[in-house]
């Protein structure tokens, strides 16, 4: 496809690297880190409840027994104003602190960090993670966490960024948790999947660390298959990759997986192996970008979206590496390339762009704007050069309206129009 993956991360990738908790063994430490909880987790999964039924469950035992032993939680989770699911949160958050490593180097399996390496050397465009934990930041320090609700707001990047549907242990409060989170997230769901789908459909998606039967990967699936696909088709750029440590080469698995959402049929490309060197290898071959630095390319999208006017001057440039990794370290390198000059604040255009053309004029000694015009007509017809054409460090055109705007001047415009008033030599430089 021409474009870098986009890995999609379940829990079973914390589990394999640092023994991280499915979902059912969350709740069980939950239930075992609470007296006031009753019942074992089986007790309840016993009984049909479902695991968001249960944690909604468990939401209620923790706030009993937290208000009974504050010495247990932080004093700002006793305000009114504060929701009553924090307490569990805040649990959860302590439970994936205790465990979770600091750098890769504390995962002891040698063969796990080579596969961390092959991880990172896949590159990937974008990551999307329903883990809680901050595992996916360490191995991935250059990504940007966009967490929870956030994914929606324009300003995202789109590249370079681990988008963490569920929530995140840094901000515990707002995790995906129970039946009442679920019930909003699943509200929500359909602007998130629309957001993602421009993801979906035009780079190849890797699923890592899912379960067959995960409910968020078979809703979000659904919502892909009915847009991209038509009548049951394989959807040719998802890959699901399941871990089968009893695989031999004699096996002959499944190349296709076959999900059923609504009596719905969805049909993705299935990937089983009982090591994921070989995998990883493969995604990470032919990149579209060799040697991609997403932090980079984040900061220069990020200026770049302050550039977007259409009368920018259009000339080629040349850059190099190191002329990039200047514009990621200071905010105004990226307009100076461009020749234009970064302003954020009517108080800097006013300092910068002082004068109209009638207040240009009478500094050079005229009456008026006229004779101002004519000079800057001789710097065109003589130099080639149209300052009002464009911004530039002598002219700026500012917009007050859909149609209408206004013409400012900088003190340069004065230098420039007083040497060609006196006929003096002079360069114009925009």
């Amino acid at each position: 496809m021409g474009t870098q993956p986009i890995l999609f991360i379940g829990s079973g990738l914390s589990q394999r690297y640092f023994n991280g908790p499915s979902w059912v063994e969350l709740l069980q430490e939950l239930q075992s880190r609470c007296p006031q909880i009753p019942h074992e987790t089986g007790f309840y999964l016993q009984d049909g409840h479902s695991l968001e039924r249960i944690g909604s469950e468990y939401t209620r035992y923790y706030r009993d027994w937290a208000w009974s032993h504050r010495d247990h939680f932080p004093e700002e989770l006793f305000d009114a104003r504060i929701p009553g699911s924090s307490y569990i949160k805040f649990m959860i958050k302590r439970i994936f602190d205790e465990i979770t490593p600091h750098s890769v180097d504390d995962i002891v399996n040698q063969n796990h960090q080579l596969e961390i390496e092959l991880l990172r050397s896949v590159q990937p465009h974008a990551i999307i993670t329903t883990n809680y934990d901050t595992f996916l930041e360490t191995i991935f320090p250059d990504y940007q966490p966009i967490i929870g609700q956030q994914i929606l707001r324009p300003d995202t990047m789109s590249i370079g960024e681990i988008y963490k549907i569920h929530g995140c242990i840094s901000q515990y409060q707002d995790l995906v948790f129970n039946e009442e989170d679920y019930e909003i997230f699943m509200n929500k769901k359909k602007y998130l999947s629309a957001k993602l789908l421009t993801f979906f459909a035009e780079h190849p998606l890797l699923f890592i660390g899912y379960g067959g039967n995960d409910r968020n990967i078979l809703t979000i699936l659904s919502d892909i298959d009915e847009i991209i696909s038509t009548d049951g088709e394989l959807i040719p750029n998802i890959y699901f990759v399941s871990y089968n440590r009893n695989l031999t080469e004699h096996s002959r698995p499944q190349r296709e997986k076959v999900f059923f959402v609504n009596e719905r049929e969805i049909r993705v490309k299935h990937i089983e192996a009982n090591q994921l060197n070989w995998v990883l290898e493969a995604f990470a071959s032919n990149k579209a970008i060799e040697n991609i630095h997403p932090k980079l390319l984040r900061a220069m999208l990020a200026r770049m979206y302050r550039l977007v006017r259409t009368d920018i001057p259009r000339r080629s440039i040349q850059v190099n590496f190191e002329m990039l990794q200047n514009m990621l370290e200071e905010d105004e390198a990226l307009p100076n390339l461009y020749g234009v000059t970064l302003i954020d604040s009517p108080s800097q255009v006013n300092l910068q762009y002082p004068y109209s053309l009638t207040q240009v004029g009478q500094k050079l000694g005229y009456s008026g704007w006229h004779d101002a015009n004519a000079l800057l007509q001789i710097v065109k017809e003589d130099k080639g050069v149209n300052i009002k054409a464009s911004d530039n460090k002598y002219h700026v055109t500012i917009r007050t309206g859909n149609k209408s705007h206004t013409q400012k001047y900088s003190e340069e415009t004065i230098t420039l129009l007083a040497k060609v008033r006196d006929g003096l030599e002079y360069t114009v430089d925009i």
